[in-house]
């Protein structure tokens, strides 16, 4: 579970080492099998080229002697010439008879009492069944090992008088030490290997994948809102130059969705404002038409009341038609975006110069400090606490005994903070998502687009605006933004 964790980087690089380790270790071990292999054989041919040399020397001193060759002369005839042909290939001889006594040995008299004076009735068997008639056991005594060869000796009608038994000690003292000089000339070829494979390991993972941490940037970087660039990777691997590719045109379709989205938003946009706007200017229309109907149905030069009646009839157009420039002065106001004019004012002053136009004698404000120097447009600072405030007040209802709104100003670090708070209503939980859509509202009058247009200006100054409200108690509004 820890490997998979692992980056491509790191897998590649331990993969490359661990390959080498292997290989090392893989070629050790061979090699370890191969000398073991070559000895085995050297031993076993020089004993196969020993013993033929003895047979020969005995086929000599047979055809030489003046006894008759049978069994039992063989320990006259090899007297003393067992000795000579002992020396002469620097191995022990034991001659047995066919029934595995002991007939002679080049064995010192002294020392046969270490012999086997009796073969086991399984080398006998060996050599009479065996299609060559020969027998090797391969035994350890003291730490040494030794091989036995078993073979029949026959006379001139090649009939077998006797059994030939050639120990040979099987000494492997120089291939040890070959071995060993060997693996320590490999174990610095293999030390200077890995080092090489861990260079070499680094940089051949790190240019592997150089291109695809440029891909994955890119992808992190990939955004449906801005116009993403290409990747261009010069020299890379088909399978990278395919991956590349798909991403170019990931980017292209992504961008042509975008201006599709854009487009269809805007569309979508302009038809809810222009439903919008003819909603709200239906509502004043209607009066105005019924108005007007009255007036021609009543209408009589000769009324004595008529004076009145136009002057009514005049202020209720009047009325109506403000309605109208309002509703008009209110859209306009949202789809203007403010400037930024970095104008370097007194908060506490511009907050106190907005609560100037209101009557209510329930708003109280208060600040920690008397100046608080910031960067913002007077118009659109006002605008935010008017309308904010204009919420607060329309948020009390009659219910309420005891009305309040409190607005505060405070600095925290490098921050402006404003907030207003009220003990009206407040806002239900199914609401609180949608306090600063466009066009909510749940005021009986108003398009719903005060909150809508603060959020705008604030956010247009780097700023934010967040609440909290318990429903049935009041709700606090905070707007923040930065004073340089």
């Amino acid at each position: 579970m820890k490997l998979k964790k692992l980056s491509l980087r790191s897998r590649i690089f331990i993969a490359m080492i661990l390959l080498v380790l292997l290989a090392s270790i893989l070629i050790a071990a061979v090699t370890i099998y191969q000398y073991h292999e070559e000895a085995r054989d050297y031993h076993r041919e020089r004993l196969e080229r020993k013993e033929s040399a003895i047979r020969r020397s005995i086929d000599h001193v047979l055809d030489e002697t003046s006894f008759e060759v049978i069994t039992e002369k063989i320990p006259f005839i090899f007297k003393d010439e067992i000795f000579s042909i002992a020396n002469i290939h620097g191995l022990q001889i034991n001659l047995y008879d066919l029934d595995g006594q002991l007939l002679t040995s080049s064995k010192a008299t002294l020392q046969r009492d270490t012999l086997d004076q009796c073969l086991s009735a399984e080398v006998l068997n060996q050599i009479s069944n065996t299609v060559e008639h020969r027998y090797v056991i391969k035994n350890e005594t003291n730490g040494k090992v030794f091989q036995s060869s078993y073979s029949f000796i026959t006379d001139e009608k090649f009939k077998n008088i006797a059994i030939l038994n050639v120990p040979y000690l099987q000494d492997d003292d120089i291939f040890d030490r070959e071995l060993k000089e060997f693996l320590l000339r490999l174990s610095f070829a293999y030390l200077a290997m890995i080092l090489a494979a861990i260079v070499f390991a680094y940089f051949i993972s790190k240019y592997i994948t150089k291109s695809l941490k440029t891909i994955s940037d890119k992808m992190n970087e990939t955004r449906l809102e801005k116009r993403n660039k290409k990747i261009q990777i010069e020299s890379s691997s088909e399978e990278i130059a395919a991956l590349v590719k798909s991403y170019n045109s990931m980017i292209d379709e992504l961008e042509e969705s975008a201006v599709q989205l854009a487009r269809s938003e805007r569309e979508q946009a302009w038809r809810e404002m222009a439903k919008q706007v003819a909603h709200e200017i239906k509502n004043p229309l209607t009066p105005m038409r019924l108005s007007v109907q009255s007036f021609q149905r009543k209408f009589d030069p000769e009324d004595p009341n008529i004076d009145q009646k136009v002057s009514e009839y005049s202020n209720t157009l009047i009325q109506q038609i403000d309605m109208m420039s309002s509703i008009a002065s209110a859209f306009s106001n949202f789809a203007k975006m403010p400037a930024q004019q970095n104008e370097q004012l007194n908060v506490v002053q511009i907050v106190k110069l907005a609560l100037d136009i209101f009557n209510e004698h329930y708003i109280s404000f208060e600040s920690d400090e008397k100046e608080i120097i910031a960067n913002f447009d007077r118009t659109q600072l006002i605008r935010v606490v008017t309308n904010l405030v204009k919420n607060g007040i329309q948020a009390i209802t009659d219910e309420v005994e005891n009305p309040k709104i409190e607005v505060k100003v405070f600095t925290n670090n490098e921050n402006v903070n404003i907030t207003v708070s009220d003990n009206g209503t407040g806002i239900t939980d199914e609401n609180k998502p949608k306090v600063f859509e466009p066009k909510f509202t749940t005021k009986t009058s108003g398009m719903g687009l005060g909150l809508a247009m603060v959020k705008n200006i604030v956010e247009t100054y780097n700023g934010s605006i967040m609440f909290t409200s318990e429903y049935g108690k009041g709700t606090i509004f905070t707007v923040t933004f930065p004073k340089q």
